[in-house]
Parts: structure tokens; sequence; C-alpha cells
């Protein structure tokens, strides 16, 4: 076996059973990392302490034994990222098309739905709730 492989091999054993790198532990050092870079223009020493004690949590995530409490922070933490994505996907697609489609929301359940523009008048029932209501577009 070749020094590198005998480094592989060492460093494999020793994260076996704990929880490695993950999308919070990621986030954690991208945060410390930015928080880094702010103090450097900044140079408040509270910013550079956040940013340390982002950088040993994501360093604790990465060699925690308890997999099973890391891999639910991870899941509620994906699970908040994905909302927060998806609504500023969506936020950018509405100005994208905001000359195409007219965007308005149920008066019932607040649900986005769309009309294409010039339409006229339509009367509509919401996908989510099936209130019936009028809308221009």
């Amino acid at each position: 076996m070749s020094f590198w492989g005998k480094i592989k091999a060492a460093l494999m054993q020793f994260m076996s059973g704990r929880n490695g790198m993950d999308n919070l532990g990621l986030a954690a050092l991208w945060g410390g990392l930015i928080l880094s870079l702010l103090d450097t223009f900044f140079g408040t020493g509270l910013i550079s302490l956040l940013g340390m004690a982002l950088y040993i949590y994501a360093v604790f995530r990465l060699f925690s034994r308890n997999t099973a409490k890391r891999a639910e922070e991870n899941r509620r933490y994906v699970t908040a990222v994905a909302g927060t994505k998806t609504r500023v996907r969506q936020f950018f697609l509405r100005i994208k098309n905001s000359r195409q489609y007219k965007y308005f929301k149920c008066p019932q359940c607040k649900v986005l739905i769309r009309l294409e523009r010039g339409c006229g008048q339509k009367h509509l029932r919401c996908p989510k709730c099936h209130h019936e209501f009028d809308q221009k577009a």
C-alpha cells in the first residue's frame, strides 16, 4: 500500500462512526469565513469572535459521534433553507414574467395565482381552497 493509501485508510478509520460534513456544517463553515472577511474590513473583534464560534461549531459537527442528533439538526436546516430558496426563486421568476403574467393572491387562502395579461375579466376557482371569485388581468 502506498503512503497516500495508508493516510486514506487511517482517515477512514478515524472518521468511521462520526457525522462528517453535511449541509449545516458547510453553512457554518461558510458563515465563519464570511464573518472573518467582514472583520478584516470593519475591524471589530465581535465579528471575528462570531466567525470563530461558527468555525468551532462546524468542527464539532464534523467530528460528532451522535449522528442521529446531527442528522435531525441537518434535516431541519435543509427543510428551512429549501423553503427560502423556493420563495427567492419564485420571486425572481415573477419579476422575469411580469410582462406576460399578472400575479395576485386568492382572497381567502392567500395562495399566489397568475393569469396571462390581456385576457380580460375571468371567473376563477382557487386550486387550493376552491374559493370562486372574479379577477381582471
